[in-house]
């Protein structure tokens, strides 16, 4: 029997295969929150990419050296609904959209490399004057951008959310259990500062809270700051008076 043409047959139909897989593809997103002292979150998304195909390879080459490609031109690129911001509030909007493109990491199949996009999210979190010294953040669920399933909007199987919180803050409330620490820390999450769910958990009934209480000199300070804020043309105004009164009587003075 002559295995040429069972040979070449074999071989189109692997290229044919390889070929249907070539691509740049999303595979999996690490999305970081970094939440501190105002209402305003740092955002830090890490995408693996699966990058197969001798042009997709060459293709992520090239935008990896381009400086000014957008989100919109890095979704042209990658062929997955995951790459999206996953927080940002539909009434605000996000700033500082950074890209970085990693390198590619050589794979028997295929090559991977992380993507990195680095943003802020206004209005991720509304805060509540409790007590003297005490504010409380509830993190505003209306930012999340995650797929919905049956039961509400939830983590893709191949997602990870991670929400840190400042030094020193107290949680509050938080639903549903984080997968990191662990749950049998239930109402001991004193001095833990970074909580993480993992692929599939449900959000649609998430909640999120933290208490931060300020020292005697952060509250001076903050204090003079909103004067300083909500004054600022007055007390230029002042001390521009007070520069030409000065004037003058040092010039009567010396007349």
């Amino acid at each position: 029997m002559n295995k040429l043409p069972l040979l070449a047959f074999s071989a189109v139909l692997l290229a044919l295969i390889a070929n249907s897989y070539a691509g740049i593809n999303v595979t999996y997103v690490n999305t970081t929150v970094i939440l501190g002292t105002n209402t305003t979150a740092h955002v830090i998304e890490i995408f693996t990419l699966q990058v197969s195909g001798n042009a997709s390879i060459q293709e992520y080459q090239q935008d990896r050296a381009a400086l000014n490609l957008t989100l919109a031109d890095w979704q042209k690129v990658l062929f997955s609904g995951l790459f999206t911001e996953h927080i940002m509030n539909p009434k605000s909007s996000i700033s500082n959209v950074t890209f970085l493109p990693g390198p590619l990491l050589i794979g028997y199949a295929s090559d991977t490399a992380l993507l990195t996009v680095d943003y802020y999210a206004l209005n991720a979190s509304t805060v509540t004057n409790t007590a003297p010294r005490k504010f409380q953040y509830l993190f505003n669920t209306s930012v999340f951008n995650y797929p919905h399933s049956s039961s509400g909007e939830a983590l893709p199987t191949s997602a990870r959310l991670n929400l840190l919180i400042p030094q020193g803050a107290q949680v509050a409330s938080i639903y549903p259990l984080p997968d990191l620490p662990s749950p049998t820390l239930v109402n001991d999450y004193k001095n833990v500062t970074e909580f993480s769910w993992n692929s599939g958990e449900p959000l649609s009934k998430f909640t999120f809270s933290y208490i931060v209480t300020q020292t005697l000199q952060q509250e001076v300070l903050s204090y003079f700051g909103n004067v300083y804020t909500n004054y600022a043309l007055d007390i230029v105004f002042i001390v521009i008076i007070l520069v030409v009164v000065l004037g003058v009587y040092f010039y009567t003075q010396n007349k």
